[in-house]
């Protein structure tokens, strides 16, 4: 996984947890990952210098902006993405899955041209 991959990871599960979860703590990350808390502490650290998350006292993680603005480009593209293999036939679990591996590497053009394409045959 690309340094960028898992960090567009990150951003985007914080994101989904968010949505749930009252406040989101490296705990919560390395439980729906299935990853160490250290490395999920590494990766935080690595966040925080970028300026995509802020990390108050108490642990409690936030997205910034532009982490804000990143997540929300790679979930929709997951939504995005898992709904249309599905409904091109692809079991739900397989979708979900190469819809994350997509999700990383198409352009903004090309993601951008699929979502014209299927909205105008819908």
């Amino acid at each position: 996984m690309g340094n960028n991959e898992s960090a567009e990871n990150y951003l985007e599960t914080i994101l989904i947890l968010s949505k749930t979860l009252p406040v989101v703590r490296s705990v919560d990350i390395a439980n729906e990952l299935g990853f160490k808390k250290s490395s999920v502490s590494v990766a935080m650290k690595n966040l925080r210098e970028k300026k995509h998350i802020t990390v108050t006292d108490a642990g409690f993680i936030y997205l910034t902006d532009s982490g804000k603005a990143i997540a929300d480009m790679i979930y929709e593209r997951h939504l995005f993405l898992t709904q249309w293999l599905t409904q091109l036939g692809v079991d739900k679990k397989t979708a979900a899955t190469d819809a994350c591996k997509i999700e990383h590497v198409i352009s903004s053009d090309s993601f951008e041209a699929i979502k014209r394409y299927v909205h105008k045959h819908e």
